[in-house]
């Protein structure tokens, strides 16, 4: 069997994605039983110049989802628009964005094999050698990125979380 870009980016977006939405709703928890204030997740940051919690599960989605919308148009460029200011909406942002991973094919994530693709950025423009090439040296590290701050972030708060909170389900054999 070849392995193909789907294979190699769908299943590991859902797999991460499904584990920050089980991370969101342990947060979610974790907040109302320790007394913390909910937004004091939400705005947490491990710098003051990097963006807040909000921001980073917002990207989760703007990385995987996103850059694959962004390969159907051949351009991607960062989503500023504001992120979701509660836990329930990160979460439904997280579940729409699961949902719409398993709504592609094989075959058209394949086809984006070769395709041009650019990141444009303000007054940047980053041309990539395929689509292929974005998602795999863009998209896939800062997805990574993402979801692994989110994680760190929650552990600065006091979480009790573990590498297999990050890992979410493993696709093993049953």
């Amino acid at each position: 069997m070849t392995f193909s870009l789907y294979d190699a980016t769908i299943p590991v977006y859902q797999q991460i994605l499904g584990a920050v939405a089980r991370l969101l709703e342990k947060a979610q928890d974790f907040a109302a039983t320790s007394g913390l204030d909910e937004q004091d997740i939400l705005d947490a940051r491990l710098a003051p110049d990097m963006l807040p919690f909000a921001y980073q599960v917002k990207s989760t989605a703007v990385h995987s989802i996103g850059a694959i919308e962004g390969v159907r148009r051949g351009q991607f460029s960062p989503d500023t628009t504001p992120s979701p200011s509660s836990f329930h909406g990160l979460r439904d942002r997280t579940a729409e964005t699961i949902e719409a991973l398993g709504a592609l094919s094989p075959e058209e994530v394949n086809g984006f094999v070769g395709k041009d693709m650019c990141f444009l950025f303000n007054d940047r423009r980053l041309d990539f050698s395929g689509a292929d090439s974005f998602l795999m040296s863009f998209s896939l590290p800062n997805f990574y990125f993402h979801a692994t701050t989110t994680y760190d972030l929650l552990r600065l708060k006091g979480m009790e979380i573990g590498k297999r909170d990050f890992m979410g389900k493993l696709p093993i054999k049953r």
